[in-house]
């Protein structure tokens, strides 16, 4: 017996953060409390009753009636992944709207599905039109367009009104990313025509990650049964999930049973809170934030009529090292912000205002060190320098 990989190690300590960046966020401590419970069979029937909570509750934050709505055992970027896997077959046209890192992402996975990917695109900053996205189904007739509602590595929020009618007018399906506003920014499924969407348990629904929430509406379902060849993917089948998600509870895998202890209680709270009083509260919240940047003079990189409330991106003052001051928050006060992404690494912060982390406390304290600290990190003027020398 070998000891080389043996350590010596105390128990886990880590210390307590702020996440105020582009998530996680910090999950509510009821939801904590949740995940510590003793576990409980996958097949218990006092789990497959909750199990059926989690998708009533699902369905009740996206707006919807899917009989196809369940947490995914993984990540949102599994959910996502299902969404693509279930639905492409090779040779299908996808068109995906890109106009972020998240856009890019569906296009890689739709690729990988072997699709037949084409694209549409917006600066990092904007939103499509609808002008702009019927142009898209008129080119390419994809069977399913894919975009982003909140895109999380530019902080804007597409309007989604009137582009389920065009997918209907062009036979294609719609497939929308919602992982930085379930549970935070109004969402209507149902009223939007949106034939599949995704999301994560780590952001609006103030849960630790773990589970991708996900949601197939009939019109999804009827091109999933009609497929000409298997699923690609076994474990986000979900032809196989429906079978232990629906009324048969036949075995499919082992359920992250505590993950969904905890995603029970972050349903429940949201639901206790009304859906309406949960997005109210994440726009006082983001107003209150954009009003404090304006008075210290940092300006914002969206638009205010495309902002989103839970995901706000803040231009880096000239000569100023964004990423030093990030490692100052973090080293020196226990706050998380995020730098940009691809188009926009270096040049933004992203600063997250998400389920339990939107208050207004949360707000002050963040102004209040951007106030007292951040001139510090500023070049000094032409005079200053002159008059230091």
């Amino acid at each position: 017996m070998s000891d080389r990989h043996r350590l010596s190690l105390g128990p886990i300590a880590t210390p307590d953060r702020l996440l105020l960046g582009p998530g996680p966020s910090n999950a509510h401590p009821t939801v904590l409390q949740a995940l510590s419970r003793t576990p409980i069979g996958h097949l218990d029937p006092l789990y497959v009753a909750l199990m059926g909570e989690v998708q009533e509750l699902l369905r009740y934050v996206w707006q919807t009636d899917n009989r196809l709505t369940l947490p995914m055992s993984g990540t949102g970027s599994a959910a996502m992944e299902a969404t693509l896997a279930n639905m492409v077959e090779p040779g299908d046209a996808v068109l995906v709207a890109v106009k972020g890192y998240f856009g890019l992402r569906l296009q890689d996975m739709a690729g990988r599905y072997r699709a037949d990917v084409h694209t549409i695109q917006k600066p990092w900053g904007e939103a499509f039109s609808l002008e702009e996205i019927e142009a898209g189904l008129k080119q390419y007739r994809p069977k399913i367009l894919a975009m982003v509602h909140a895109e999380t590595s530019t902080g804007v929020c597409q309007p989604m009104q009137g582009i389920g009618d065009l997918c209907r007018q062009y036979d294609c399906l719609l497939l929308l990313d919602t992982v930085t506003s379930l549970g935070a920014v109004p969402l209507y499924l149902d009223e939007w025509k949106v034939d599949l969407a995704y999301s994560c348990s780590q952001k609006g629904l103030s849960c630790p990650p773990g589970l991708g929430p996900f949601s197939m509406g009939l019109r999804a379902e009827e091109k999933l049964a009609n497929r000409q060849s298997k699923v690609p993917n076994w474990y986000l089948d979900v032809s196989l999930l429906n079978q232990y998600w629906g009324s048969d509870r036949v075995y499919h895998h082992t359920a992250p049973v505590n993950m969904n202890f905890g995603m029970r209680e972050a349903l429940r709270l949201i639901a206790e809170e009304g859906l309406e009083n949960v997005w109210a509260r994440h726009r006082s919240n983001a107003e209150r934030l954009w009003t404090g940047l304006e008075r210290l003079g940092l300006e914002p990189h969206v638009p205010l009529e495309l902002r989103l409330p839970t995901l706000t991106t803040v231009r880096i003052p000239d000569g100023v090292d964004g990423k030093a001051f990030s490692l100052h928050l973090l080293n020196k006060h226990g706050i998380e912000v995020g730098g940009g992404l691809g188009a926009l690494a270096g040049k933004v912060w992203r600063i997250g205002l998400m389920g339990y982390n939107s208050r207004a406390e949360n707000v002050d304290l963040l102004l209040n060190l951007l106030e007292e600290e951040l001139p510090a990190f500023k070049p000094a003027s032409p005079a200053v320098a002159a008059v230091a020398a």
